[in-house]
């Protein structure tokens, strides 16, 4: 049997949620301290984890069929690649931040300026788009020193929290794109492979319902079923069970943990009693 080989961050925060989502699908890595590859117990998969930068590449020559990676870097150096999933964690922008003390009304204002940058690519495809022209400098690594040290005017970076563009006395003015970890497929995948990949992608996605939802159940007046179904986004219709008291019905359904509370006070409002909320593992649709 062939096996699917995916491409994640060595380390850092976005290697730590790649790992938990694998884990969360049910399958088993065996990885050890600084290794740089496992194989999975439960599945047919093989993790390489590699540098981030260097992952598009990967996906490019067919090395790995599958990548968790950054939106981001795959609009630096990945173009053409396919993402079959956004999974909704390390999310971040790439945004120009320029000195505190620098006067800026509109993008017009960064034309001719020297930018530091570790994506020369996205930067560049930014400014054509207004017809502007930039002096890059490609540097990696501490980019959001650059102004301080008198190497650059301004600087595109990924923006998290700001908390380091503050310390830095930079601010943020434009917001070039916004990223999140995205999964990823190599243009070269056997037929074979493609079949793993698809099992692995409903997993995921059974593991991303399970985190964007909530359970719900509720005592209800039997006159107002109606109003609360109305309410509740519903799966395919309510679960609706008697209660041993007359004219009353336990109800059960999923909720948008996003749209949480606005939808707990409409049912509220409509005579919900005793409601419960619990957390969902997996959600298969």
């Amino acid at each position: 049997m062939s096996t699917l080989k995916i491409a994640i961050q060595k380390s850092g925060r976005l290697n730590e949620d790649s790992i938990q989502i694998l884990k969360d699908c049910g399958i088993s890595i065996n990885n050890g301290i600084d290794q740089l590859k496992a194989e999975a117990s439960n599945f047919p998969l093989e993790v390489l984890y590699l540098r981030n930068s260097d992952i598009p590449q990967y996906l490019i020559d067919g090395v790995v069929d599958l990548a968790i990676v950054g939106d981001n870097l795959l609009v630096e150096k990945g173009k053409g690649i396919e993402v079959v999933q956004k999974l909704g964690f390390s999310k971040c922008k790439v945004s120009v931040a320029v000195p505190k003390t620098f006067d800026y009304n509109s993008v017009q204002d960064l034309a001719g300026l020297r930018i530091a940058t570790s994506y020369p690519n996205t930067v560049n495809e930014y400014f054509s788009k207004f017809g502007l022209k930039v002096d890059i400098h490609q540097i990696s690594g501490s980019v959001e020193i650059a102004p301080n040290i008198g190497l650059a005017d301004a600087i595109v970076d990924i923006v998290s929290s700001g908390s380091t563009l503050f310390k830095n006395n930079l601010k943020e003015v434009e917001v070039i794109l916004k990223s999140e970890a995205v999964l990823a497929v190599s243009p070269k995948v056997s037929p074979e492979i493609q079949k793993h990949i698809d099992t692995l992608k409903f997993r995921i996605q059974a593991v991303l319902r399970a985190r964007n939802s909530k359970y719900i159940l509720m005592n209800v007046p039997n006159d107002k079923i109606d109003a609360v179904g109305k309410i509740l986004p519903v799966l395919r219709s309510l679960t609706v069970l008697p209660l041993a008291q007359e004219g009353w019905s336990s109800v059960h359904s999923v909720i948008d943990k996003d749209t949480f509370w606005d939808v707990i006070d409409q049912l509220k409002e409509v005579g919900a009693e005793g409601i419960l909320v619990c957390p969902i593992e997996k959600m298969v649709l």
